[in-house]
């Protein structure tokens, strides 16, 4: 399972969202810098109105979404790539997810402190980067100088050296990794190397209950600077995700209607982290369940079938696919065959996002 890491300046509202993503999550929130040391875990259901559709078409028992994890990191501070506030322990944490969602505060409450005295998602964000970029800039310093003495006779150490030379450059200039344009060769070169922002990201602007609506002038900041990046950006209100899950089923929907929206965000933010991973979704069903099954983006059908058995992988035949438009439409598997939209689909196949899939392997 595939992690995403949530992570920010200190008492931007990152334990306060963790704990409404994950629902039951224990993470603890309070109003002082560092409250969060060892980073909290919580595994996710993906929101999917499809399951429920195909599960009502399939009259399926059970329906068994698709699942993320995230990682609540402590709050980073100025200083923190030269270990400043536990900097170094908290990089480490970072390293060791596949995606970032950056909490940036973008509401005023005088209540609770900032830990650098006023609201400002330009500063905070400039603060973030600049530490994941030295500690990146350290890292690349450290394999250049052990590279370097084989690249005296080794023409894949000069390669290696020239890419991490140019990655260095970009990032003494104040640029992410994510910024340079790299082909696939040199993409295989920093593979192992972990880079922090080389990792993909999405900004989660935190706003107040009273702005999850229109957002605000902070959310606009924050929207110019995810798009130097190509970056998404998803507003939320940990307040409200908060109150949410505290209340009754039958409260919430009046609750966000009397907000104007129609959820506050955090199912947003986690569709958007789960593309943001490059993860896609196919889904088998039947009487017994309707379940949505995670793939990385590409895979071929035996590949999407080995996520479910090793099995079906190597005795992989053939896949009966047919689009969730397609199945929707027509309303049955049986009405789709004869329409003829279920297909049989061979080794090549590259499964698509959405389809419903039955697979025929040998034993």
């Amino acid at each position: 399972m595939l992690r995403a890491g949530i992570v920010g300046l200190p008492n931007v509202g990152k334990s306060t969202l963790f704990n409404a993503v994950v629902a039951n999550a224990k993470a603890e929130a309070a109003n002082f810098p560092f409250c969060t040391i060892e980073p909290n875990v919580g595994v996710v259901a993906v929101p999917d109105e499809r399951l429920n559709v195909l599960a009502k078409i399939a009259s399926s028992v059970q329906i068994i979404p698709a699942r993320v994890e995230f990682v609540d990191i402590a709050g980073l501070v100025k200083g923190a790539s030269q270990g400043e506030g536990l900097g170094n322990q908290f990089l480490s944490h970072i390293r060791e997810v596949d995606a970032i969602v950056h909490v940036v505060r973008c509401f005023e409450n005088d209540d609770i402190i900032h830990v650098a005295g006023s609201v400002d998602p330009a500063r905070d964000i400039e603060i973030i980067n600049i530490e994941l970029g030295l500690s990146d800039l350290a890292q690349i310093e450290r394999r250049i100088d052990r590279t370097r003495k084989q690249a005296r006779t080794s023409k894949d150490a000069q390669f290696e050296v020239s890419v991490l030379e140019k990655l260095a450059a970009a990032l003494n200039e104040g640029k992410s990794v994510r910024q340079v344009s790299l082909n696939e060769e040199e993409t295989e070169i920093i593979k192992g190397l972990e880079l922090l922002t080389y990792k993909p990201i999405i900004y989660a602007a935190n706003v107040s209950e009273d702005e999850l609506a229109t957002g605000n002038h902070f959310v606009e900041t924050v929207r110019q600077i995810a798009a130097t990046e190509n970056a998404q950006v998803v507003i939320v209100s940990a307040q409200v995700e908060a109150e949410l899950v505290e209340l009754p089923e039958s409260d919430k929907a009046d609750f966000l209607e009397s907000l104007g929206v129609e959820e506050g965000g955090l199912k947003s933010l986690i569709r958007a982290t789960y593309m943001l991973l490059g993860l896609r979704t196919y889904f088998t069903c039947g009487p017994k369940e309707t379940r949505a099954w995670t793939i990385n983006a590409g895979m071929s059908a035996p590949q999407a079938a080995g996520v479910i058995h090793s099995d079906f992988e190597r005795g992989f035949i053939r896949a009966e696919t047919v689009a969730y438009k397609d199945l929707v439409t027509t309303g049955s598997m049986n009405a789709a065959k004869e329409k003829g939209l279920v297909r049989s689909e061979g080794k090549e196949y590259v499964v698509q996002e959405g389809d419903v899939m039955l697979f025929r392997f040998n034993v």
